[in-house]
């Protein structure tokens, strides 16, 4: 009877163990790594699937603080309230160093990022497929 129930005590921890996998694997985050220069970045054009992601923004050598901004395409950029605000660097980004921002869900269609603190351009295009 001991090894009956300890058979079943096994087969329900791996049945457990498998669907905690597979939850985290279907919640798991992407990253989408940028890094900028003085005045742009290095990526002009990047191109993902589907999903979400966090944006990790690098300052190489700007001299000062940088920030990340995404807009959907065709909407006024100089409007904050059409940027997607998950998106933004959860602090500053200090010369040298590398900072991330929230998770944000990315849907099919074009957007473009700038930074309006190094300034960048603003024709920098991320499509979503």
């Amino acid at each position: 009877m001991k090894k009956i129930i300890a058979v079943i005590v096994l087969v329900v921890g791996m049945v457990f163990s498998a669907n905690a996998q597979d939850k985290m694997q279907k919640n798991a985050l992407n990253t989408i790594s940028l890094e900028q220069t003085p005045g742009e970045f290095t990526q002009k054009q990047i191109t993902v699937s589907e999903g979400t992601y966090v944006f990790e923004i690098a300052n190489n050598n700007v001299g000062h603080n940088v920030g990340f901004v995404l807009v959907e395409k065709g909407k006024d950029i100089s409007k904050p309230e059409n940027h997607i605000k998950t998106a933004y660097v959860t602090q500053a980004v200090a010369t040298g160093k590398v900072q991330t921002s929230k998770p944000t869900k990315l849907e099919k269609g074009e957007y473009v990022y700038f930074c309006p603190l190094n300034p960048t351009a603003t024709d920098n295009t991320l499509t979503v497929k």
